[in-house]
């Protein structure tokens, strides 16, 4: 083994160029030279096209394939450039800035209204309490109906004659009774002065006077009771078609009464119904008035993008132009090829 150490400067050259034919010639596809490169220029080697992998006989790494010179100085075979285009600094900052206050924006929750339905107002509780009182006007109908029952049976019932019989009439048959005595009275003494007292004669006579006293007074009675019977069942008429009258009044009445408490019913939901759409219209104007209030800062922050956008736009550019052709390993092969021979010389 020789000892680097003892060799001079000439030896260690001598020696240097010996191994450098003979480790370049192991190169493959291409790769002739050997360079000392950093980290940064490997991955540069890469970029371009650089293999990047190890050689299997001196385990070094090599770059083939990648860059290249077309030779003799000339310009590069393949040229890549790349343009950045930025708007003017102050521009682009305030467009950031933006962008910022949006996203610092976006990420806190808002929080929504509730969405509420206005309760029934005073004027429809009022009318669902009269819709639920039931029976109105059955009090009325109620007193029809035994108002008709009154009166129908008023209608079959026998009339009261005794009510209406004349209460002079006893003194009618007293007075017929005296003047059938005093003509009994006048009969006996005339039969007296003609001395036929108690004959036949007379007998007849007072026998055709006491006929017409009893037809006297059957024939009185009888007109006082056709008399008392007319009264009584007109009387009677006049209760029967009274009680129909009134039992068909009340009934009407009652009718009446419920259709007025529908109708009072109607009304009141229909303008308690005014009132909770009124009161539902107030809710929703909360709501909206809360909601544009929620999304304020949104819309502040909309105007300013719409000013952004439509503001004139100053713009710089940075171009960046890279030629592959001559690779920094193919540089460094080339110096060290150069001192190379220059120390042959």
């Amino acid at each position: 083994m020789i000892d680097l150490q003892k060799l001079n400067i000439k030896n260690k050259i001598k020696l240097f160029k010996k191994l450098y034919q003979e480790i370049s010639g192991k190169g493959i596809q291409g790769d002739t030279e050997l360079a000392h490169i950093n980290a940064e220029e490997a991955q540069l080697l890469k970029l371009y096209g650089g293999a990047g992998t190890v050689n299997e006989e001196t385990g070094l790494k090599q770059y083939f394939g990648g860059g290249g010179s077309s030779g003799g100085g000339g310009q590069p075979a393949n040229t890549t450039q790349m343009q950045t285009v930025r708007e003017a600094p102050e521009i682009e900052a305030r467009k950031i800035a933006l962008y910022d206050q949006a996203a610092s924006l976006a990420s806190q929750p808002i929080s929504l209204p509730a969405i509420q339905v206005a309760a029934p107002s005073a004027l429809q509780q009022q009318g669902f309490t009269q819709a639920g009182t039931t029976g109105v006007g059955q009090q009325a109908v109620g007193q029809g109906i035994t108002s008709l029952q009154a009166g129908l049976g008023s209608a079959f019932a026998g009339p009261n004659i005794s009510q209406f019989f004349n209460p002079y009439q006893s003194y009618v048959t007293d007075e017929i009774n005296r003047q059938a005595a005093q003509a009994q009275n006048q009969l006996s003494a005339t039969a007296v002065g003609a001395g036929a007292f108690g004959g036949g004669r007379e007998g007849v006579a007072k026998a055709e006077l006491e006929r017409a006293r009893l037809g006297t007074i059957g024939q009185s009675q009888a007109q006082g009771f056709q008399t008392a019977l007319g009264a009584a069942q007109n009387q009677q008429q006049l209760q029967a078609q009274t009680g129909l009258q009134a039992g068909q009044q009340l009934g009407q009445f009652g009718a009446q009464q419920q259709a007025m408490q529908q109708g009072d019913i109607q009304s009141l939901l229909q303008a308690g119904g005014i009132q909770q759409q009124l009161g539902q219209q107030a809710l929703e104007a909360q709501r909206q008035t809360q909601l544009q209030q929620a999304y304020e800062p949104y819309q502040r922050t909309e105007f300013l993008k719409g000013i952004m956008t439509n503001l004139p736009t100053s713009q710089s550019g940075i171009t960046a132009t890279t030629a592959p052709g001559t690779s920094p390993l193919a540089q460094a092969a080339g110096a060290g090829l150069g001192a190379y021979m220059a120390f042959r010389k």
